[in-house]
């Protein structure tokens, strides 16, 4: 989708520390003008994507992530969901997102495992807070937080709160973050800011993020996001995408058909209300049948929301994250859509849902 993105237009630092510097997504820095470059079709993120950056990098070291301590790559050529993050001054950043403000959507603030992050999301967010009204997320780390500070971050201007669960059963949870330090990530503790967060900061003003093709089951899947929208918190889909020099780097990608059954499950359970007994499972407990007529299920694909970014919404209801390159890489086929899917791509999704299959 990116294409001839050329150096950085002025010199700088590669490296450095938040609150002083934060790490943007390539489609962000294009967004605002840090770097040039253009998407292969006509398409303006509004989404702005910040990460948090360290000289030491994140603390924890999850099998799957880009970030990981374990992973072979220095930090000066690391990259991030096999895309570059460049590194830019807090201040200018700020600058920027003033200047472009009228085309923003929203603001997402991604914390990293490190003893600063809070203190550091919180001095970020005010100064974007003081300065422009494009609504704020955070994708918190949990060991980081309590109720307190969820509270603090409410009162300087974030509206919303992502927690990156990934993987969606304790087992796998602890399986993937095995070289963690004992007393480091822990299920409950995810589980306690999910909690929190809902409490604080009210229905549907809460994501989980979840990675599908860690090794869970489809039926693990569906019974989490059951369990999510009964509790009026949103489910957020990325699709595992190997990165190089993980733990996980070998391990496949989910299939393209399995992904968009999912992506279509998901959508059928958070907003038309199914429950864990329209679908059928085989032995495996993958899905295989999903209990609804045609009409009604050729009505949710036309939409075409299941198939698009997962994420929080703009200031004014529309859709606030635009993040390309989540689940595939750039020349890659969309795994998610980040604006509306053309009449191609739709026949492409129905193509690989395969529903004959699927229906009963």
């Amino acid at each position: 989708m990116l294409s001839q993105v050329p150096p950085p237009t002025a010199a700088g630092p590669v490296t450095g520390t938040s609150p002083e510097y934060v790490r943007i997504s390539m489609a962000s820095a294009i967004t605002l003008r840090v770097r040039s470059g253009r998407f292969s079709r006509d398409f303006a993120p509004g989404g702005i994507n910040l990460l948090l950056s360290y000289d030491e990098g994140c603390l924890s070291d999850c099998g799957y992530c880009g970030l990981a301590r374990a992973r072979v790559a220095s930090p000066e050529v690391r990259s991030f969901i096999r895309v570059e993050w460049p590194l830019v001054r807090t201040d200018e950043l700020v600058e920027r997102i003033v200047r472009f403000e009228p085309a923003l959507t929203r603001i997402c603030i991604s914390m990293v495992t490190h003893g600063h992050a809070y203190r550091d999301t919180c001095d970020i967010a005010r100064r974007i807070s003081a300065r422009a009204r494009v609504p704020i997320s955070v994708l918190v780390a949990p060991p980081a937080l309590n109720r307190e500070r969820l509270e603090n971050l409410r009162s300087i201007g974030v509206d919303m709160i992502g927690i990156g669960l990934d993987a969606v059963t304790e087992e796998l949870f602890a399986d993937i973050r095995t070289n963690v330090p004992a007393g480091g990530l822990k299920w409950q503790r995810y589980w306690d800011a999910v909690t929190g967060a809902r409490e604080v900061f009210g229905p549907w003003k809460v994501n989980v993020h979840i990675v599908v093709g860690l090794g869970e089951t489809d039926e693990d899947l569906l019974a989490l996001f059951v369990a999510l929208r009964d509790r009026q918190i949103s489910s957020y889909l990325f699709c595992f995408n190997p990165e190089p020099g993980t733990r996980m780097a070998a391990r496949p990608k989910p299939s393209l058909r399995r992904w968009r059954r999912v992506q279509l499950a998901r959508q059928l359970i958070e907003t038309e209300g199914y429950g864990l007994k329209r679908f059928g499972f085989d032995r495996d407990r993958g899905l295989a049948r999903v209990r609804a007529g045609r009409p009604a299920i050729e009505t949710v694909v036309a939409d075409a929301k299941a198939f698009m970014t997962n994420g929080c919404p703009g200031g004014k209801g529309e859709p606030g994250c635009t993040r390309p390159f989540g689940s595939y890489r750039p020349g890659e086929p969309f795994r998610d859509y980040p604006f509306a899917p053309q009449a191609s791509d739709l026949e492409e999704i129905r193509q690989s849902l395969r529903l004959e299959g699927l229906l009963e």
